[in-house]
């Protein structure tokens, strides 16, 4: 690999395996558990989610990750973002990453909007410094008006996933991370939404979006496709997602074959 090579790679995933706990018979609640485990009643068996997963990305890229649900796209975009540790394998990125994996995540209900972003931004990795110079544009672009300075235990889910998005797309970052979330509220609100992505991806910052749809054509050059927790395919978009799709219809008339 050559020194111009990796000076263009920003995030690169390195034999990702992970496995979760799971009961065979469902468990209600706390007191339940604690009496079937009490009992020896509980019965867990080891599900794979990631299976042995490697890939680069290099700067300015855009990459969709596709896959029917249960196939660790989720899951991944996790270990990328830190949230979850690899049980094998490494995850290196040479850039800020901010995640886009559920709105409104890290957010305290008790405190304001204007709070919440402090919060939020710090959970992020950002100095105070930074976050008082995008103050203005975050509570600008989320159009809460009077409502910043409100507790959100009092928003709606759409003020809620404005004000998520709107510190997301704000704040500085080399990566984005999205999981299925590409606009959010009202049409007006959704398009610019849609208009902010296009400027971060004129911009240059690099995409790395799970999603079903065939929306993230727009945005994406190169798809990975997860199956079973391994990576199936990995090159260009319409190639990928026209195999995904030819797959996903065969299964389902197979199903509903008479």
């Amino acid at each position: 690999m050559t020194h111009s090579d990796l000076s263009r790679r920003l995030l690169s995933v390195e034999h990702v395996s992970m496995s979760f706990r799971r009961y065979d018979v469902g468990v209600d609640s706390l007191k339940e558990l604690i009496v079937r485990a009490f009992r020896r009643d509980l019965h867990k068996n080891k599900f794979q989610c990631l299976k042995d997963v490697s890939f680069q990305v290099d700067r300015g890229e855009a990459v969709a990750l596709i896959g029917k649900n249960g196939a660790g796209k989720s899951t991944l975009l996790k270990i990328v973002s830190g949230i979850l540790p690899p049980e094998q394998g490494s995850v290196f990125c040479g850039g800020r990453i901010t995640p886009l994996l559920r709105l409104g995540a890290g957010f305290d209900s008790n405190a304001s909007g204007l709070e919440n972003i402090y919060l939020n931004a710090a959970i992020l990795g950002y100095p105070k410094k930074e976050i008082d110079e995008k103050l203005l544009p975050i509570i600008e672009f989320s159009e809460l008006g009077d409502f910043i300075r409100a507790p959100i235990k009092t928003y709606s889910s759409g003020m809620l996933a404005r004000l998520g998005f709107s510190v997301a797309v704000n704040l500085p970052s080399e990566i984005l991370l999205i999981d299925e979330i590409l606009a959010v509220g009202d049409l007006a609100f959704s398009r610019k939404c849609y208009r902010k992505l296009d400027e971060l991806r004129a911009n240059g910052t690099t995409f790395l979006i799970v999603s079903h749809s065939e929306s993230v054509r727009r945005y994406c050059s190169r798809a990975i496709w997860l199956d079973g927790g391994t990576i199936r395919a990995d090159g260009d978009i319409d190639q990928i997602f026209k195999e995904y799709s030819a797959c996903m219809l065969q299964k389902t008339e197979f199903k509903t074959a008479p």
